[in-house]
């Protein structure tokens, strides 16, 4: 048996010298999908403590004068080792850090860059001077010790053409909308590889906080029309070719605005809309279920206001 005495000095001794948690760190891995291009691929589902929110997909280009991203992640901690990944990867200092839209797993990076070199289209500067602050509170409850330090950093560079030059590297830059009132697609001309925010979903279902769907499909229509090889989405796995994913996004949202429709017309409640099946051509999606109800809380009422007659107004 432990000595009543030396059992009481071994707690003493613990209290004394309390075990410290090991630092968190994100895993940033990038696979190569062109010449000098890389994805960094982020996690499909929910942002959350296990995953420190890094669920959106980050691209890394290299160029004669510098590395661009595109979008920077949901914390100053991923910002830092994201920096320190790209620059060890392509021997170059980071020159641009695009953001696609307002989302917090997409921008809150911008914290560990200069914001000179941090960039959005007017429209979604306007937008994230609005929300951009304002989801703070939410990532902090939702992912606490992940996101130490992180404060919102405005952009520094708003954009006014329609495309940049780095080197000898053009990206063309699509300002469009409805994912949310400002996303941005790039196409970089020299691999065809189209980097689309979360205008693009694959294998993934589409997420619709800030959504309106018509100019959703409007821009993927859009898309559709610019002449890319393959398509980087702002989640799930790079599609190899021009047009599934950007279809199957398409194909999700239709079928979304179509079912809550009917929902709300055959006099379902949001409970029983959330719970509606999901057909079997979606199976492939992770998180279809979550985004489903999702969309629930987010459309439901519009919905209902847009369609039903009010039974207190006189006609």
């Amino acid at each position: 048996m432990i000595d009543r005495r030396a059992a009481l000095a071994m707690v003493a001794a613990g209290l004394a010298s309390p075990l410290r948690a090991a630092p968190l760190r994100y895993t940033i891995d990038p696979q190569l999908v062109a010449p000098d291009l890389w994805v960094v691929r982020g996690v499909d589902g929910p942002i959350d403590g296990a995953n420190g929110g890094a669920i959106a997909n980050i691209s890394i280009l290299r160029t004669e004068v510098g590395a661009v991203l595109v979008d920077c992640g949901p914390s100053l901690r991923y910002g830092q080792q994201l920096k320190t990944v790209a620059e060890a990867l392509t021997g170059k200092p980071v020159i641009r850090v695009y953001l696609t839209h307002l989302h917090p797993d997409h921008i809150y990076g911008a914290a560990a860059f200069d914001r000179s070199i941090v960039a959005a289209t007017p429209a979604l500067a306007r937008s994230l001077e609005t929300l951009g602050p304002s989801f703070s509170d939410g990532m902090y409850r939702l992912l606490g010790d992940w996101m130490r330090g992180t404060e919102f950093a405005a952009p520094g560079k708003v954009l006014g053409e329609d495309h940049e030059t780095f080197g000898d590297r053009r990206l063309d830059l699509y300002p469009l909308a409805g994912h949310s009132e400002a996303d941005l697609a790039i196409m970089d001309t020299t691999t065809g590889m189209l980097i689309a925010g979360d205008l693009v979903f694959h294998d993934r279902a589409p997420s619709t906080p800030h959504a309106d769907i018509g100019r959703w499909l409007a821009s993927l229509d859009r898309l559709g029309t610019i002449g890319h090889r393959t398509v980087i989405p702002g989640h799930g796995p790079v599609d190899p070719t021009s047009s599934a994913a950007i279809d199957q996004t398409r194909d999700w949202l239709s079928w979304l605005r179509e079912t809550l429709d009917r929902a709300v017309a055959e006099g379902l409640d949001p409970v029983e809309a959330g719970n509606l099946p999901i057909p079997e051509r979606f199976a492939v999606l992770k998180a279809a279920r979550y985004e489903l109800q999702r969309s629930v809380a987010h459309f439901f009422s519009r919905i209902e206001e847009q369609t039903l007659p009010r039974v207190d107004l006189k006609r």
